[in-house]
């Protein structure tokens, strides 16, 4: 994947992240700690929490993985020749 791909990849995943976040009040980051760590399994009762936690959760998930890959791809370019310039007209 182009590291241009992985930019657009990301954005539509914090995007759906964003929802999440508006929705629960915390970001993704936190709330993954907490999932994580166990703190959340008194949502598991409520099928529509431990369904929206199994999805922000995989979200957030892929969004680590394209950030680790946007990364390592950064390190091993120069960032005035991976710049998408568009000409002027």
């Amino acid at each position: 994947m182009e590291i241009y791909e992985l930019v657009i990849e990301m954005k539509l995943l914090e995007r759906r992240l964003t929802l999440y976040e508006e929705k629960y009040g915390i970001l993704s980051e936190d709330f993954y700690s907490a999932l994580m760590e166990g703190k959340l399994s008194q949502y598991d009762a409520y099928d529509e929490t431990r369904s929206d936690f199994s999805r922000w959760k995989g979200i957030y998930e892929t969004w680590l993985r394209r950030k680790k890959q946007y990364t390592k791809k950064m390190e091993q370019h120069d960032l005035a020749e991976t710049l998408r310039i568009q000409p002027a007209y």
